[in-house]
């Protein structure tokens, strides 16, 4: 890319930045919703565009996308205005702290430390960190995660300091040793906290079979739970009369032939 080009680019981002911050200012300071919203207000409309962004990233669909960017970095640009106006802090403050911490824990780029492959990109960042100041490897893993993708952050993180299996054949035993003894539970009539228990083990045990293998569990079930929709939706709109008075076998046929579809 020649120097005009990149000017040329840069000069685009920063214009549209500008634009919405501007943006922002004048709805924060006249609209009388932006001018009520709080920290509060708008965490749970931020993880629903998160959950949006999620969505178009698995439908592959870049306008959708494009769109979720823009409504995300939106809130951003909000949640630094609500700072700015408490004195606490404002987008650039935001913005230079996150560009330091980038700078900082890639020393590979910025520095003199050589690495190999993205596992030791992954395993340095995790020692960064806790030359920071963090206590334990698993700080930044935040509380209100989903549980499956907690799990994956858990483990990918504890992996970065040498706490994994070797093979990935050793995860797939542990599944089968949590399976075992999820079975052996519901046979002897646990309680149900046991049986919870175990079969948490199981979840969590396949979560990192998933990892091993380089598939993202989240979006693997999120898969499944579209097809799953998809064949029961065919099953309504084709079925002879109302699904309560059908047998299982009449709607396993349909099933089937959603499957064929």
């Amino acid at each position: 890319m020649s120097t005009s080009q990149y000017d040329s680019r840069m000069a685009k981002r920063i214009n549209a930045f500008v634009r919405l911050s501007k943006i922002m200012d004048e709805l924060r300071e006249k609209c009388p919703w932006d001018r009520k919203q709080t920290f509060e207000s708008l965490r749970s409309l931020t993880i629903e565009e998160t959950y949006e962004l999620a969505d178009a990233i698995l439908s592959g669909d870049r306008e959708a996308l494009k769109e979720e960017i823009g409504d995300l970095s939106m809130h951003m640009l909000f949640y630094a205005r609500i700072a700015e106006q408490e004195g606490a802090f404002d987008i650039a403050d935001a913005l230079n702290a996150v560009c330091d911490k980038l700078i900082k824990r890639h020393p590979h780029i910025y520095g003199d430390i050589s690495v190999t492959d993205e596992q030791e990109v992954k395993k340095n960042w995790e020692q960064l960190k806790l030359t920071e100041g963090k206590r334990s490897v698993l700080a930044g893993v935040p509380k209100s995660l989903p549980a499956m993708v907690k799990a994956w952050r858990l483990q990918e993180k504890t992996a970065q300091v040498g706490f994994e299996w070797k093979q990935v054949e050793d995860v797939w035993e542990k599944v089968k040793e949590e399976l075992a003894e999820l079975q052996q539970a519901i046979q002897e009539n646990a309680p149900k906290t046991r049986i919870e228990e175990e079969l948490g083990d199981v979840f969590f045990a396949l979560i990192n079979y998933a990892r091993f293998l380089n598939i993202d569990p989240e979006s693997a079930l999120e898969k499944v739970n579209k097809k799953f929709k998809a064949r029961f939706e065919y099953i309504e709109q084709h079925a002879p009369r109302p699904l309560h008075e059908m047998s299982l076998e009449e709607m396993d046929a349909l099933w089937n032939k959603a499957k064929d579809q």
